[in-house]
């Protein structure tokens, strides 16, 4: 009889959020640079819980939580599934804690600007040209690559 370790996933949620005047709200992660709000789902919490309290504890607003808009799958360890949403600003000042130690309400092309990860900036610019129908990734790291993407209600490619 052989034993299979069971596949370990962490989950992860992530926000587009914008407000009032459609500027992209951005945190200054103390390691990976500037970046849309995002963390782990903690166990016994939904997505939507998750999201709610990433976006409070990284910028200190309350959001509106928009559609799914991607989802990404991090098949390097370790594994990851990153469901990234859209959202509305809809409360609050912005009072960055934890791992952020900056946040800033930015134009949409100079959030881009901003972003130097790359798979963030990857991210940032899917969600950024988001038309409805999700997004779905998967991704290796060291280096990043790009191994497949399809947007889930419409034709499917493969990238590399």
């Amino acid at each position: 009889m052989t034993t299979e370790k069971e596949p370990q996933h962490t989950l992860v949620v992530g926000c587009l959020v914008r407000n009032a005047n459609d500027e992209i709200l951005l945190i200054r992660h103390q390691k990976r640079g500037w970046e849309i709000p995002q963390g782990r789902v903690e166990e016994g919490e939904n997505l939507i819980e998750a999201l709610h309290r990433e976006v409070r504890e990284e910028a200190g607003i309350e959001i509106e939580t928009g559609p799914l808009a991607a989802v990404w799958s991090k098949v390097t360890a370790p594994p990851a599934v990153i469901f990234t949403f859209l959202g509305r600003y809809l409360s609050g000042d912005l009072a960055p804690t934890g791992d952020s130690v900056e946040a800033r309400w930015i134009a949409p092309a100079e959030a881009l600007e901003e972003v130097s990860n790359k798979v963030m900036k990857d991210r940032l610019q899917v969600l950024l040209n988001f038309k409805g129908t999700i997004n779905y990734r998967s991704y290796t790291l060291k280096p990043y690559q790009l191994l497949l993407e399809r947007n889930l209600g419409g034709s499917s490619s493969t990238a590399g």
